[in-house]
């Protein structure tokens, strides 16, 4: 593959596309409305990843060698790993030679010194490696890096996609509400964790279903049920002018009422229930009723947040299945019998006690409901793997349902992955529907939306946004998804709203403020303002520590989005786009870039500046976090 020609543009902007000796991938991107069907050469795949990987392999070849030539076993040259210097003025990457001191019989410092000897003069990666006490340390090329780093814009928002999960079929379950309430904050965090994993996964080349098991069955709904026979008297959401599964979680809130004025309230809520698995008419048209009214709701919610699913399940459909394979388990041998006539399985092989699937009177449990609903998933969409996000108070359901499902004899099974993360609440203590103590997810955006709103106004800046409620809307989204992903998923966390909203900080919205001051520095180029439209992008110019800085951590955006999507983790997008917007904002504050007197110098900053903007245009995207052009 020939390397990319020089000096190829775009109809919007000037943008030269350089050349490099070393061989890399390239891609076909059609550029901009106005480019017609001509299509260029595009992002180079220098990465700070692919250069690592490349010198890695370098060095283990001469170290390889260097062993065989001493008479010790070259296969310990796979022991070479890559690591970052504490300090950037030591080099880039560093290669611990620790690991060859014994089979040499030599000191660390003296086989560094000797691999980067005997690297002299090999055709290597771009850069240059020294040997720094007991490391081969590299020095990257940073005018090759930054070549990379200019045309990232080429490939708009594809830049970071990669193909590491191409080929892989993943289900991803999340959101799962109840229809008796509303969405509230720990929904928000479930929520953003399986939309954002779902993006990235895709953003790695995975095929990606995305599901809700809608829990629309049980006692609790039939209580929310019975309140609003007690006190409805005929209102619907409409007539009382609220949303609608606001509605029906008021209910669910008042059925404590209900206990204090009827001791029989818990059994006639039992009896609901009986009467709904009966089929009752009079019962089953309630459920329905206030069922749609939920849902609604919650759809809404969905859409103001950007959550979406590719399929919906529903527990009343489904709660029944799972018997007949857990009788095909008990013919097998896979469960047992015990003497009280209930079907039972053995758990001392991952250390647990026994577990009843099947009840003495043949009913059954979650456990076999989730049993068929894994089976009759795959069947309907024969998926890799099928990842569960949901909190870390289930873990053992999961443990077992994964090893029923191996005992059962399903391959697939292996492949089951709970995505548990931590509980959320807020600085007053933890939540309970039921006591009305929950902070539903309208209440505090509509909250943080107001807040932003305040600030914008206070701010004066209502002309500079196309329009301020929907600007302050998109920050108040910025602040709950971002200080929600932020976090590792396994850890609970105090979720503190004004923490969120705060324009300072790792936060949502001091990102979506990096997006938009870049946003508008392109737009005074456009305007003729400054003189970057008078350059020539010269990727050779960005050699200062603090451009470095920002060239690196634009070449090591789709490594992370790789890494995310491997750990199911959009905490390492996160926290890379922070360490992104962190060095621009000192970019800016230290570097002139419209204002540079040399037109060369400010278009190629401006180029750098518009890379970091497709970093964190893509980035939040990934994270369900608008980008804003203006703020």
């Amino acid at each position: 593959m020939k390397p990319l020609s020089s000096k190829k543009q775009d109809s919007t902007r000037a943008l030269t596309v350089v050349e490099t000796s070393w061989p890399v991938r390239y891609t076909g991107v059609r550029l901009g409305a106005r480019s017609g069907a001509e299509r260029y050469p595009a992002f180079l795949e220098i990465t700070v990843k692919s250069l690592r990987e490349a010198w890695r392999a370098a060095i283990a070849t001469a170290v390889a060698a260097y062993l065989e030539e001493k008479g010790a076993d070259p296969s310990i040259a796979s022991a070479i790993v890559a690591e970052s210097p504490p300090d950037a003025s030591m080099g880039d990457i560093g290669f611990p030679v620790f690991p060859l001191a014994k089979p040499l019989r030599m000191g660390p410092p003296q086989i560094a010194a000797a691999i980067v000897e005997r690297l002299a003069g090999s055709t290597l990666p771009p850069g240059t490696c020294k040997a720094v006490g007991p490391y081969v340390n590299v020095f990257l090329d940073r005018a090759a890096v930054a070549k990379a780093v200019v045309s990232a814009p080429v490939a708009g928002a594809s830049y970071g996609s990669s193909d590491s999960l191409a080929g892989t079929r993943i289900m991803i379950e999340f959101s799962s509400p109840n229809t008796n309430k509303p969405l509230h904050l720990g929904h928000l965090r479930n929520d953003a964790l399986g939309e954002s994993v779902s993006r990235i996964l895709k953003a790695n080349g995975a095929e990606v279903l995305k599901i809700n098991l809608i829990n629309d069955r049980g006692v609790h709904i039939c209580k929310s049920m019975l309140s609003y026979m007690t006190y409805g008297k005929g209102t619907t959401p409409d007539s009382e002018k609220v949303k609608s599964d606001h509605f029906v979680g008021d209910y669910y809130v008042r059925f404590n009422d209900l206990k204090k004025e009827d001791p029989q309230a818990e059994e006639k809520a039992q009896d609901l229930l009986v009467k709904w698995e009966a089929a009752d008419p009079e019962t089953i048209d309630l459920w329905k009723t206030m069922n749609e009214w939920a849902v609604s709701g919650i759809r809404r919610t969905y859409d103001r947040t950007g959550v979406s699913f590719d399929k919906f399940y529903y527990e009343s459909q489904i709660y029944l299945t799972g018997k007949e394979e857990v009788q095909k388990g008990l013919a097998n041998g896979a469960f047992f019998k015990a003497e009280d006539g209930s079907v039972r399985i053995d758990l001392s092989a991952i250390g647990l006690e026994e577990k009843v699937l099947l009840r003495k009177d043949g009913t059954s449990i979650y456990m076999t409901q989730d049993i068929g609903l894994a089976i009759h998933r795959h069947e309907d969409w024969p998926f890799d793997r099928l990842v569960y996000v949901v909190a870390n108070e289930q873990q053992y359901h999961f443990k077992v349902l994964f090893y029923i499902l191996e005992k059962l004899g399903y391959e697939w099974a292996k492949n089951l992955f709970h995505l548990s993360y931590g509980l959320v609440n807020l600085p007053e203590g933890r939540m309970k529907t039921r006591e009305g103590t929950v902070v539903d997810a309208d209440t505090l955006l509509d909250s943080l939306r107001d807040q932003a709103l305040e600030e914008i106004q206070s701010k004066g800046r209502e002309d500079s946004v196309a329009d301020p409620v929907a600007t302050a809307e998109q920050v108040a989204l910025g602040a709950v998804h971002y200080y929600l992903m932020q976090a590792t998923p396994s850890k609970d966390m105090i979720f503190n709203p004004a923490e969120s909203l705060s324009f300072n900080g790792n936060t949502g919205p001091y990102i979506q403020y990096m997006g938009a001051r870049i946003s508008s520095m392109l737009r005074k180029r456009d305007r003729g303002e400054g003189k970057a439209g008078a350059g020539t992008i010269k990727p050779e110019l960005l050699s200062g520590n603090a451009e470095w800085e920002l060239v690196k951590l634009v070449a090591s955006y789709p490594e992370a989005v790789e890494l995310a999507g491997a750990g199911y983790n959009p905490a390492v997008v996160a926290s890379h786009l922070y360490a992104v917007a962190s060095a621009f904002s000192r970019f800016y504050h230290d570097e002139p870039i419209l204002t540079c007197e040399d037109p060369d110098l400010a278009a190629t900053r401006l180029a750098l500046s518009e890379a970091v903007l497709v970093v964190l245009r893509n980035g939040l995207g990934l994270l369900c976090i608008p980008f804003l052009e203006a703020m």
